[in-house]
């Protein structure tokens, strides 16, 4: 039971919890007893093995046993007497120590989840951005989907930029040569003058090419000025379609018209999704202005080191771990209470995270990235442990797309 909570701040308590005598001995006598219906000690009847030899061979497990049931089971009730949502495990004041007939006082601290009066998130006003596409929009993603779909045919003309050639080459004093090498003119680890130099060849040309490789370039002659003696011996042209109820068909749909209809409600959908995802970055920065409160440090320093592992692994920081975090304080902070509004307003709106919802978030992502449904989870499951990550992802969604619902929104410019 709980018998005091001291308010080290508002977000670190120190708790004493009492587990009764008669409670820890009722447990204990419940292990020694189905010890003894279980054990099997040569010499002795299942069931008739004398309590001082069980107490004697397996009290030290037992005693265990019941502190792995009781502590948690005491320490989660008192939480919920005390009306505390704690953000990490207790530090105990002591060691728990179990003695025989006499109850355990249990003295810890422990962060949590603060406390916010007046918690106000409806009617918080947002830019409502209107969606528009434009004839130039549509024209560019079918230009895009003609591309695609563009193969490349031979061609008995001399060489432009974009052309695929298929070219032998071997190069002077290098143990480098080639036998139907790909190159695209234009693009690939080559310098500007190598292409230079093949525009205007033909089908059948040998000639030599000899220029400088910046010591920049990826690929063996960085830093160079290879001589190149090269034979042409295809060249190729993209050959893109024409924009057409033909094209349309071969992507699926029954005439350009039906194409470019996809293709408007995808880009409003698209576009939409965008200004939602602005008009909640608005919300929540006005949410974070609007409430005053402290923030436990352990989850400060949980979302600093997740940035700063971030930070590294992309290689945008270079300096000590302190500079990083005092440079990136004020970001952490805001972003856990961001993190608890959002929490306090769900669990207030009773937002719900299904079956359901579960299935559907893992099989977006399975859609998203071509995998199966199965490494979704495993995935989650080797990285936190559980789906909690995903769980919580979902619920952060549907708690501000219902924040954005109480929004008033203002008309701004069109998107």
């Amino acid at each position: 039971m709980l018998k005091s909570v001291e308010d080290i701040s508002s977000t670190k308590k120190r708790l004493v919890i009492e587990i009764p005598a008669d409670i820890i001995e009722q447990e204990i006598v419940r292990g020694y007893n189905e010890a003894q219906q279980q054990a099997r000690i040569p010499g002795f009847r299942p069931g008739k093995i004398p309590m001082t030899i069980i107490e004697k061979k397996y009290g030290k497990g037992i005693e265990n046993d019941v502190l792995e049931k009781l502590v948690p089971q005491y320490y989660a009730e008192a939480l919920k007497e005390a009306g505390l949502v704690p953000v990490a495990r207790p530090e105990m004041d002591q060691e728990i120590v179990l003695v025989r007939r006499a109850p355990i006082t249990m003295s810890m601290t422990v962060e949590v989840r603060p406390h916010i009066e007046n918690l106000s998130y409806e009617g918080i006003t947002v830019k409502d951005v209107p969606v528009e596409v434009t004839a130039e929009d549509i024209d560019a993603v079918l230009k895009n989907a003609a591309e695609e779909k563009a193969n490349y045919e031979p061609v008995d003309e001399a060489i432009q930029a974009g052309d695929l050639l298929t070219v032998d080459y071997t190069v002077e004093n290098e143990d480098t040569s080639a036998k139907d090498a790909l190159i695209k003119v234009g693009s690939g680890p080559y310098p500007p003058a190598f292409f230079d130099a093949l525009v205007g060849r033909r089908k059948g040309d040998v000639f030599d090419v000899e220029v400088e490789f910046p010591a920049t370039t990826p690929s063996s002659f960085a830093g160079k000025t290879p001589k190149f003696t090269i034979t042409v011996k295809e060249i190729k042209r993209k050959n893109v379609l024409p924009i057409d109820d033909e094209l349309a068909k071969d992507l699926g749909f029954e005439s350009l018209q039906a194409l470019k209809d996809r293709i408007v409600e995808s880009l409003e959908a698209e576009r939409r999704m965008e200004v939602e995802r602005v008009q909640q970055m608005e919300l929540v920065e006005k949410l974070v202005e609007a409430h005053a409160f402290d923030v436990p440090e352990v989850l400060v320093k949980g979302d600093l080191e997740r940035m700063y592992n971030e930070a590294k692994a992309r290689g945008t920081f270079e300096g000590t771990r302190e500079e990083f975090d005092a440079a990136n304080r004020e970001k952490a902070v805001r972003g856990t209470k961001a993190t608890i509004l959002i929490e306090l307003i769900g669990e207030k709106e009773k937002v719900d995270v299904s079956e359901d919802d579960l299935r559907s978030a893992i099989m977006g992502f399975a859609a998203r990235f071509n995998i199966a449904p199965d490494q979704v989870v495993k995935y989650y499951q080797q990285r936190d442990g559980s789906l909690a990550g995903l769980r919580n992802g979902i619920f952060e969604k549907k708690t501000l797309k219902l924040l954005l619902e109480k929004a008033n929104k203002e008309k701004g410019v069109a998107a």
